[in-house]
């Protein structure tokens, strides 16, 4: 890999678990348990999991929207858990995110154009006289009329609103753009246009996503890697095709097994996981998938698998796969 844009190291987010009438801390949820990957210059990072996972906290996390509890996030070798206001509201322009919601997301008392010019004036980065000029641009940029500056959100539809979500986040011109689940919410005719102007985008304007999602064919179809989180862990981390045609991982076994085949004639075998995900607030000891895994053995129990190389580009936290691969 080239030279990292964006690199996480062990990043965890605990929220703390208080009872009683003094508020006394008696345990921790690990949403996010240290994760670790890194995302270059103009690729595309699929993050995917079960929802609950810790997926939209390990986004939220990396742009300090919600603060960690430790690990270090650097960007373009700058840390950023360090930064103090002023400095860090300076990198947000180069750090943007699309939120999951198109419409919770959007002021519903400003209009579209409002909206649009918000970023421009905190980072001034258009004076009054060419704002509208810019703002017409953004719209066209992610295929809306220069009209639509002067209608309020509620006038879009789903797909229309996450445009102007999108026109939002490239206003301020970012390297690095966190997508939160940004077609979850759509219909699928939608979905496709929503992923090909980011495909778009990102061939025009050389921007770097880290694409979080559950829909694991988006993921592919959009992906140059991907990342499977399981209880606030990366479990399993490799190029696109490696992780769809050769998955180590159990979980992501079982996670793709479940993958609908357009093709009804075709069956596929599924991977039917046993229990419930455990509770992140007690978090099995071992390895945290082994209460779940058909091929979980007394070690999985005692050994914290740690993320390791098993490939070429292709890295498992798992101690079957770790101890085949050496």
């Amino acid at each position: 890999m080239s030279q990292a844009l964006l690199k996480v190291q062990n990043l965890k987010k605990h929220y703390p678990i208080s009872q009683g009438l003094l508020g006394q801390t008696t345990g921790h949820v690990k949403a996010v348990d240290g994760v670790s990957f890194e995302i270059a210059p103009g690729e595309t990072l699929g993050l995917v999991g079960e929802s609950g996972c810790g997926k939209t906290t390990t986004g939220r996390a990396i742009l300090r929207l919600i603060e960690p509890t430790s690990g270090d996030v650097l960007f373009k070798s700058q840390h950023v858990t360090t930064l103090n206001q002023t400095k860090l509201r300076k990198l947000r322009r180069h750090m943007q995110i699309i939120f999951q919601d198109p419409y919770s997301s959007l002021n519903p008392r400003l209009t579209v154009g409002g909206i649009l010019a918000e970023p421009l004036k905190i980072h001034k980065l258009a004076d009054k006289s060419s704002r509208s000029e810019h703002i017409a641009n953004l719209l066209k940029t992610v295929g809306l009329s220069p009209d639509a500056a002067r209608r309020y959100p509620h006038e879009f539809s789903g797909g229309q609103r996450q445009r102007i979500g999108i026109a939002r986040a490239l206003a301020v011109e970012p390297e690095l753009i966190i997508a939160d689940e940004p077609v979850s919410a759509l219909d699928v005719s939608i979905q496709a246009q929503i992923v090909n102007l980011l495909q778009d985008l990102q061939a025009q304007l050389g921007l770097t996503f880290l694409f979080i999602a559950h829909d694991l064919s988006v993921v592919r179809h959009i992906s140059q890697r991907v990342a499977v989180m399981y209880l606030g862990r990366i479990v399993e981390i490799a190029d696109r095709e490696t992780l769809y045609n050769n998955p180590q991982h159990p979980y992501t076994q079982a996670l793709l097994s479940s993958v609908p085949v357009p093709d009804p004639r075709l069956k596929r075998n599924r991977i039917i996981l046993k229990g419930d995900v455990p509770n992140p607030a007690n978090v099995p000891s071992g390895c945290p998938f082994h209460p779940r895994c058909s091929d979980a053995t007394p070690d999985c129990k005692q050994i914290e698998p740690q993320l390791l190389d098993i490939d070429t580009n292709h890295r498992v936290a798992c101690i079957l796969k770790t101890e085949q691969a050496a």
